[in-house]
């Protein structure tokens, strides 16, 4: 079996708007066609900075200049994905989480990559959105801000 890793960098960016606090994020188009809602982010270049990573992708996918502004944590998953020729990967997903600040941009959607859409949500309303465990570990990461940089959330 063939071990994949990636290390990727996501954005928390929370606003409050007319008393409401609202989280952005940025729709995933699986392989499969499938879409879940995720934190803006994706994975790093080699010999990209962490930092750097999780400001490139939230302007490419949100059309926002983000600055973090806090490491919240670390979350570290494990799968084993099908591959050609009936392989299997034993994959191993680094997930560097920060809080994020919009400092500039406009809204808009991403063309020709891993999101189609991207959109504010009010945070109350996550759990009823078909998203990613990564949205619940970054919201968990973001409300507890844990010493560690680590939370226990479910993986469904």
């Amino acid at each position: 079996m063939n071990k994949e890793l990636r290390v990727a960098a996501y954005a928390v960016c929370v606003r409050e708007t007319a008393g409401v606090q609202e989280i952005l994020l940025a729709r995933w188009v699986g392989r499969d066609g499938a879409k879940r809602w995720t934190l803006p982010g994706g994975g790093m270049d080699h010999g990209e900075d962490p930092i750097d990573t999780v400001v490139r992708e939230a302007d490419e996918e949100t059309g926002y200049a983000v600055e973090p502004v806090r490491l919240l944590g670390i979350d570290s998953i494990n799968r084993r994905y099908p591959r050609k020729l009936g392989m299997f990967a034993d994959f191993q997903g680094l997930r560097i989480v920060y809080e994020g600040r919009i400092t500039g941009g406009e809204l808009r959607h991403e063309t020709n990559g891993s999101t189609d859409l991207a959109a504010w949500h009010p945070l109350a309303e996550v759990t009823a959105l078909d998203r990613v465990e990564l949205v619940d570990t970054g919201v968990e990461l973001w409300r507890s801000r844990p010493l560690l940089g680590r939370v226990s959330v479910s993986r469904g």
